[in-house]
């Protein structure tokens, strides 16, 4: 049997809370949690995405996402409409105060760079990996 240490999916954990906890200062200064930066990379990518499509990119359902958005509602960074074509779609936009933490979040990325020691390069290929891996393992567990 596989001491913990040598469980992926603890190393996988373990790394995740790390790179939350270097996180968590940036965002603060930002005024914002971790899963709000998530919504709002989202929305900087795209914005205007509907409430479903967001909970699927960010693998989120209904009863966690909308306190989410309630929560950034009200703290101005975002906005929701009903979509014009269908009201039972509801849009996620940007306000111009959500929209101007973009430039605030460029020291995130960088942040993670310089404290893995690692290359662009090796991170992006690590990426992959870890998302490859996701896929195959979603793929046979049915989700």
């Amino acid at each position: 049997m596989l001491q913990l240490n040598e469980h992926l999916c603890f190393s996988l954990y373990a790394c995740s809370r790390a790179i939350s906890r270097l996180y968590r200062p940036l965002l603060e200064e930002m005024g914002i949690t971790y899963p709000q930066y998530l919504v709002l990379l989202s929305l900087w990518e795209s914005d205007g995405r509907t409430v479903k499509e967001l909970g699927e990119q960010l693998d989120l359902d209904s009863g966690t996402l909308t306190p989410l958005l309630k929560r950034m509602e009200a703290n101005e960074l975002i906005r929701r409409v009903r979509s014009t074509e269908d009201e039972r779609v509801i849009l996620v936009l940007l306000t111009e105060k959500g929209l101007a933490l973009k430039g605030e979040s460029d020291c995130i990325p960088s942040a993670l760079l310089s404290a893995s020691g690692m290359s662009t390069e090796d991170v992006s290929e690590l990426n992959k990996t870890i998302k490859e891996l996701a896929e195959k393992v979603i793929q046979t567990s049915g989700k």
